[in-house]
């Protein structure tokens, strides 16, 4: 009858200790940053490599959108580019005839200052000459102005559709589905074959790394907390049992709110309380919406 007795006692001071476990300072529910990935371009969705609760990294490309008419649009551009171009002229071989004027006469200017100098030529044919020498430089001068006016001209024309190709080439960019930031696909909203739009959505993303746990303090408890403080967060694992988790609080509010109805706190008489984010590391057990309570 004593050992009966005694089994009896630490029975009771077991269950004891399981009630006075169960007490807790705040409690709330997991959540996460959500990103809603949407669509740059508008088309057909010819791969989307994606399947809810996959894990992507951050640049990794999933899929594409149709992008052959900007393909071809593009190569439009770049044949006008290249026809207005082809009509830009070449100075140097326009001006050649010129210049082999010039020499000749430059050749023939020297000549005739030494036949001056003989007294074999007027100095008159030398004042023709030297007259000469400079026509033929101002007929080039105006000849590389009037080209260089052309060629400017077809330059300017040219850049407008260098623009557009950039353009282009920004849009087919576009066209490639590629994940922003590491995480997990929490939700598909398009398939492969549909048709989409620039801002439609495509899928939901969140980093479930780590988690937040958003509680609720009360006014009494808000002088025993500071941001970077460590925490116990605990979950249900089992119907009598908790899985411990290592918790930071990260954001205190600064400003007191009614309770939340899902919410209960220590003091039920409370109703005001501070909203606190505690920031766990994710085993693979916290899923976002999850109960959570949490030991000061």
């Amino acid at each position: 009858m004593k050992q009966v007795a005694l089994v009896a006692i630490l029975l009771t001071s077991l269950m004891a200790c399981n009630k006075n476990d169960d007490n807790y300072d705040a409690a709330g529910t997991f959540e996460a940053v959500e990103t809603i990935v949407s669509s740059e371009a508008s088309g057909t969705i010819k791969e989307l490599n994606l399947e809810e609760g996959q894990s992507l990294k951050a640049g990794e490309m999933i899929g594409y959108i149709d992008s052959i008419q900007l393909f071809l649009k593009k190569k439009q551009l770049q044949a006008q580019a290249k026809a207005v171009l082809s009509r830009k002229p070449d100075i140097a071989s326009q001006t050649a005839s010129l210049l082999e004027q010039l020499r000749q006469a430059e050749r023939e200017q020297q000549r005739t200052a030494n036949l001056v100098k003989a007294d074999a030529a007027t100095p008159k044919q030398l004042d023709d000459a030297n007259t000469q020498i400079a026509l033929i430089k101002k007929q080039i001068t105006a000849q590389r102005t009037s080209l260089g006016i052309i060629a400017t001209s077809l330059s300017e024309e040219v850049t407008p559709l260098h623009v557009q190709v950039q353009q282009i080439n920004d849009q087919l960019e576009k066209c490639r589905i590629i994940n922003p930031l590491e995480g997990t696909v929490l939700t598909m909203y398009a398939e492969v074959n549909e048709v989409t739009a620039a801002g439609k959505p495509l899928y939901k993303i969140a980093a479930l790394h780590s988690i937040i746990l958003r509680a609720y303090i009360t006014g009494d408890q808000i002088a025993k907390v500071k941001t970077g403080q460590p925490v116990k967060v605990l979950v249900d694992d089992t119907k009598d049992k908790y899985k411990t988790y290592e918790g930071t609080i990260e954001w205190i509010s600064n400003k007191a709110e009614f309770t939340p109805k899902t919410i209960q706190t220590k003091d039920e008489r409370a109703n005001l309380v501070y909203a606190v984010k505690i920031r766990v590391k994710n085993d693979g057990y916290l899923k976002i919406g999850m109960y959570g309570e949490v030991k000061l």
